[in-house]
């Protein structure tokens, strides 16, 4: 016979844990309402007499928001280890919509670089500290999966955002709508994370689902949390010589430029092969995400299910297909059809995001340990973000000089690099010691 208390700890955990997935979801996606607005945006601004943008000033732009994403990966996941994920999420989230209502009253192209700087750093608050609280709430031998699917959350926020602010822009007639809609619904967010999120088990009475020789404290006291804080930076320094984060933290230098580059100006790209209006282009290039969703599920579904919680092994394969395509995608959508558009943005969205949420999400996760969970997806995802700065800002100046072919040709390189590096770590697993309360 079940001992009753253990039974009702059991239903508690349930509870909380299915609660912070959907709120830490939701929260991430979220995240791409204001993140997508000015990609979409920027098809109704370059035909504005009152605002003068050229593709490499949009480029320009562009790279204002990832320096400012970049160094905020950095900043960010080591404060989430320190402050926890509540407080870093809450101000970035409010942060994110004030600048996107900004955004859309500004009219100066000045004013424009400053407000996506400060976006870029609102938005850096998001991925490591929601993949942190998550850490807490799954033991590690379920991460591939539970990361697979809670990965999802930046491929459907990328699915629905573009098209919402096209969607915006087209029916209200102006471009600024895509800044002011997206940014009203992200207060709502805001509204809900506040009610619903917690950090860690022990928040609400609970013991610690999972720790790792790496992880144990003495005791599991208030004490033992205050001298777990107390050292953060030790644990940082430790996440931050491990060989394994290092090697995937280049890896993903290579591969962002290429999600970054079809976020940033896939709209645009699909306006100027197509013809269409912001929000068909805005949808067709939605497509793109929405195979990432699948990509996302079936890569951490595989490193758990056939490779045994091994993550590169998915990475390498995925990489190298996403090379092949890369390099065929100007030949084969120069003839102007859709379908062909359609079917070459899901192969580069489903190949791209797998590989890319286990780098950023459960791999870093593993391999940097619970308490450095923060630190480890901070710095992968923020040497990511410097290789993002590349991918946003250097396509509309490769555009305009050398076409879209040298543009796919070099990400197709990028990411061949990127595959090479993590083949080398073809069998790396972390070492766990799992304490799984239910």
């Amino acid at each position: 016979m079940s001992d009753p208390s253990s039974t009702e700890q059991d239903a508690r955990y349930t509870h909380w844990r299915w609660r912070i997935f959907f709120i830490t979801w939701i929260a991430y996606a979220g995240f791409y309402l204001t993140r997508k607005s000015f990609s979409v945006a920027k098809i109704g601004m370059e035909k504005d007499p009152s605002i003068n943008l050229d593709p490499a000033m949009m480029g320009a732009l562009d790279a204002s928001y990832l320096v400012a994403y970049a160094i905020g990966q950095f900043v960010w996941g080591m404060s989430a280890d320190r402050l926890g994920t509540r407080k870093v999420v809450l101000g970035g989230l409010l942060t994110s919509v004030v600048a996107g209502v900004a955004m859309g009253f500004s009219s100066a192209t000045l004013m424009f670089g400053g407000l996506l700087f400060v976006q870029g750093l609102a938005q850096s608050t998001g991925w490591a500290p929601l993949t942190k609280n998550v850490s807490f709430w799954f033991p590690q031998k379920q991460r591939g999966v539970i990361y697979g699917f809670w990965s999802t959350n930046y491929a459907v926020g990328g699915l629905i955002a573009a098209p919402i602010a096209g969607f915006l822009a087209v029916y209200f007639g102006h471009w600024r709508y895509a800044f002011w809609g997206p940014a009203i619904i992200l207060l709502g967010v805001w509204v809900l994370f506040l009610m619903l999120q917690r950090n860690q088990p022990e928040d609400v009475g609970l013991p610690p689902v999972d720790e790792t020789e790496e992880d144990k404290v003495d005791g599991n006291s208030e004490s033992g949390e205050a001298e777990a804080k107390a050292n953060w930076w030790k644990t940082s320094l430790q996440v931050l010589k491990n060989k394994q984060v290092l090697i995937m933290a280049a890896s993903y230098f290579f591969l962002k430029p290429t999600r970054y580059a079809i976020i940033f100006w896939g709209p645009y790209m699909v306006n100027k092969k197509l013809g269409t209006n912001e929000l068909d282009s805005a949808i067709t290039s939605a497509i793109f995400d929405g195979a990432g969703v699948l990509g996302a599920l079936a890569a951490g579904i595989a490193s758990d299910k056939i490779f045994k919680s091994r993550r590169m092994p998915v990475c390498v394969v995925s990489l190298a297909v996403l090379a092949v395509t890369l390099f065929m995608f100007d030949t084969f959508t120069s003839t102007g059809s859709h379908l062909m558009m359609g079917v070459l943005l899901f192969a580069i969205g489903f190949f791209i995001y797998g590989p890319d949420s286990i780098l950023a999400g459960v791999a870093a996760v593993d391999f940097g340990t619970s308490k450095g969970a923060g630190t480890s997806a901070g710095f992968i995802n923020g040497c990511g973000s410097i290789g993002a700065i590349l991918g946003g800002s250097l396509p509309g100046v490769i555009y305009l000089h050398y076409g879209w072919g040298t543009l796919f040709n070099i990400l197709g390189a990028s990411v061949f690099i990127a595959a090479i590096l993590l083949a080398t770590r073809w069998n790396a697993v972390p070492t766990t010691q799992s304490k799984s309360p239910a």
